[in-house]
């Protein structure tokens, strides 16, 4: 894989920002965004958040790219923050420096994969503790490898799983299981995190890049519009009643149909309907 810090990048990296703490592939629709700090389990610190900031907002407007992969260089997908290189390193800032810190860690692990314009997908190779299922709970989906090492550990040397770590478990995990891991800080693995809700499947680690392409290649089959419309209709009702939610998605589908530049429905319609060529529980309409 190369590397984004290169001199010169090879052309599936030219254009996207350098730096040494993430590395950056794109292969035909598909950009494997890969933390990269191997010598330590992939922990998060400050830089990496930056990195991080800068590579999703050039993949975002980046017509190579279609569908995100998120996962670790090495063993592991991340050990959580780094105690050196994020704890240790903010707590002798000024406020406003350490709020900023902290502003570039949220921006990217949350208020931007959550509402990301593109499908983003967590492929947890390894170790993945902490901090590390924020981005890992706010990807739309997950695999694992079945025998990744999950672990919210923070209970054992003092501390809470704080930032967000603990709603974002709130909202895949049933309060009888959250509470067994944060509590006990006990470790579990791919299969395990499976039956919790946390990631969609877990497959053999010689197997696991096959099944993340061929989900990511799937999706790169489905209307982009519509996708992104569907993605973000979801997430969105569900913090509303269902009075809220029928007018909302109402609205959302007129919207969707409105500014669709293929025109998907009537294709879909026609193409069911008068051609007969068309079954949508068999796969998708023939795109153009």
């Amino acid at each position: 894989m190369e590397n984004v810090a290169q001199d010169a990048p090879a052309p599936h990296t030219a254009g996207l920002p350098g730096g040494k703490n993430v590395a950056v592939e794109l292969d035909d629709g598909i950009a494997w965004v890969r933390l990269n700090r191997p010598e330590k389990r992939n922990a998060m610190s400050v830089g990496l958040a930056e990195e991080m900031n800068q590579i999703f907002d050039a993949l975002e407007i980046d017509d190579r790219c279609g569908v995100i992969v998120l996962t670790g260089v090495g063993t592991a997908f991340s050990a959580g923050m780094d105690l050196k290189d994020f704890f240790r390193a903010t707590d002798g800032l000024s406020d406003v420096e350490r709020q900023r810190a902290y502003r570039s860690t949220r921006a990217w692990q949350w208020r931007t994969l959550m509402n990301y314009p593109k499908p983003t997908i967590a492929m947890v190779n390894g170790w993945c503790f902490g901090g590390a299922f924020t981005p890992l709970i706010c990807c739309d989906l997950a695999i694992a490898d079945q025998d990744a090492v999950f672990g919210l550990s923070e209970i054992n040397w003092g501390i809470i799983p704080a930032g967000v770590v603990s709603k974002a478990i709130s909202t895949v995990m049933g309060d009888r299981q959250a509470l067994y891991y944060v509590m006990t800080g006990e470790q579990f693995n791919g299969t395990k995190a499976v039956e919790l809700g946390l990631v969609n499947e877990a497959v053999p680690a010689d197997r696991l890049e096959q099944r993340t392409t061929q989900l990511a290649r799937n999706l790169l089959g489905k209307n982009p519009t519509v996708l992104r419309q569907a993605r973000a209709a979801y997430k969105y009702v569900r913090e509303m009643n269902w009075e809220q939610a029928a007018e909302y998605l109402t609205a959302k589908a007129d919207q969707t149909h409105f500014i669709d530049p293929e025109k998907g429905r009537a294709k879909g319609l026609q193409q069911f309907l008068d051609e007969k060529s068309f079954r949508p529980g068999l796969g998708n309409y023939a795109r153009e």
